[in-house]
């Protein structure tokens, strides 16, 4: 017989016998298995093989984090050209842009709006004029979203009718609002168009690309529908250069397109869009640097100065730049600081004339020309006054003294006398400058001080410009002039 004492001893035995659960060969297989994933259904095996890819990411920006310490990233490398990560970035560039073509409104929503606006307005008593208080604005802001869709109630904010001058009774004009419709719904279509072209998804335009814009307005601007096919690449060429003369000061070969949308220079192109009902005459068309005529007086330009032919510009081509009344000492400052034509370029080119020599001399070549008319058809501008500050520079000091002005007015005063004048006193055109300028140091004149002085333009023509020197001393007289046809 088995005693309980044997029992349970035996029991015992058997316990120690049995391996735990942990140490079996199938539980930690099983254990292995589970825990790998792959005895998990697709969707739970690609849930664990997302967290596990961002938990790779995420420790690998805290690593990198680590390493460079406070530092931001301020670089990122674009990606390749074909690569999938282009492809994604170049899709996604165009569905949002498609997007965003879709939400702006068209002609013939701008038109039913405009119906809309006229409908519901009233007449102002006093003046004639079509107005709306805030209660018309939101009836309107009704009936444009019923006969044109969601599209228009953005223009129908609060914010935005607070935008407008009101009259006495809280109304605002109807067409200053639509022409602000109109003006948003044009730069926002601007933008999509330029931001299309821009190819590296960086918010600049490079030259090419804005040419590739201006061709593309080509047909729809109303004034240059009749320019003759083998001219349009040289168009592009002249008008795309004053945007990056505007919107790139720095010349880094590119144009941030917000810049490039708030400028001057795309009005400037836009007021193509009229058809000029009354005859114009060549030198009213000229004024707009996008015109037909302007270009084509630039190219003519160039052509008639170039009298060797070669494609470039020697100082003494230049000199005859506006009948040859620039002085000599500006010539050269403008090859100095705005002329970067290679010598080899231009030796090359007198070897195969045969002219001989040529390797000491700088020639400027038709985009620096083009910089160079900007800046003096528009010296009262910014960008137009640092390119001529840094010719009248001399010593690149940063700021202009005594004896730099005697030096430039020293060329203007013997042109003055060569033109049959009177004998002028420098000292007295000096100390006339200075009381103009009033520089924020008596003893010298910063560039600062002529964009503050809002004549910086005029004291430029006098120390370049024997004409803008004459027309600096006959103010009055012209003003007297231009005032009498208008008494008439």
């Amino acid at each position: 017989m088995y005693s309980g004492s044997s029992d349970g001893e035996s029991h015992e035995a058997a316990q120690r016998r049995i391996p735990p659960a942990s140490s079996m060969l199938w539980v930690r297989n099983l254990r292995r298995f589970i825990g790998s994933g792959a005895g998990l259904g697709s969707e739970a095996l690609m849930e664990l093989e997302t967290k596990r890819i961002l938990l790779d990411i995420f420790k690998e920006k805290q690593q990198k984090s680590a390493e460079g310490g406070t530092i931001p990233s301020f670089y990122k490398k674009k990606p390749e050209e074909g690569s999938i990560s282009h492809r994604v970035q170049r899709l996604a560039k165009y569905r949002f842009l498609k997007k965003q073509s879709d939400l702006l409104l068209n002609a013939d929503d701008l038109d039913a709006m405009w119906v809309c606006l006229r409908e519901n307005c009233v007449i102002d008593d006093a003046t004639g004029a079509e107005k709306m208080n805030y209660e018309d604005f939101c009836h309107i802001a009704s009936v444009c979203t019923e006969q044109i869709g969601p599209k228009c109630r953005r223009f129908f904010s609060p914010s935005n009718f607070m935008k407008f001058e009101k009259d006495e009774s809280g109304r605002i004009a109807i067409l200053p609002f639509y022409l602000y419709v109109m003006r948003t719904v044009s730069l926002t279509q601007a933008r999509i168009d330029m931001s299309e072209l821009d190819e590296d998804s960086d918010g600049f335009l490079q030259p090419h690309e804005m040419e590739a814009y201006i061709r593309g307005l080509i047909p729809n601007l109303a004034q240059l529908q009749d320019m003759p096919a083998a001219f349009i690449q040289m168009y592009c060429r002249i008008a795309a250069h004053k945007f990056f003369f505007f919107c790139d000061p720095h010349r880094r070969g590119k144009a941030c397109i917000k810049k490039v949308l708030l400028s001057n220079c795309l009005q400037e192109l836009m007021e193509l869009h009229q058809e000029s009902e009354e005859e114009v005459t060549d030198s009213e068309q000229a004024e707009n640097w996008f015109s037909l005529t302007s270009a084509q007086r630039i190219c003519d330009m160039f052509l008639a100065l170039d009298k060797d032919m070669n494609g470039t510009l020697s100082k003494q081509e230049l000199g005859e730049y506006a009948d040859g009344t620039l002085t000599g000492i500006f010539i050269e400052r403008v090859y100095d600081e705005h002329v970067f034509v290679m010598l080899l370029i231009v030796y090359d080119e007198h070897v195969r004339r045969g002219k001989g020599g040529g390797g000491n001399t700088r020639e400027m070549d038709f985009e620096s020309f083009l910089d160079f008319v900007l800046a003096l058809e528009n010296k009262d501008t910014p960008e137009g006054l640092a390119y001529l500050f840094r010719c009248l520079d001399l010593s690149g000091r940063g700021f202009l003294i005594t004896p730099d002005i005697h030096s430039l007015f020293r060329d203007v005063h013997q042109k003055w006398i060569e033109g049959g004048n009177y004998e002028l006193c420098i000292e007295d055109v000096r100390d006339e400058i200075w009381d103009m300028v009033k520089p924020a140091d008596p003893l010298r004149i910063t560039l600062a001080d002529l964009l503050a002085c809002k004549q910086g333009g005029t004291v430029a023509s006098m120390l370049i410009d024997v004409r803008g020197f004459w027309a600096h001393d006959n103010r009055e007289n012209l003003l007297q002039e231009e005032e009498e046809p208008e008494e008439e």
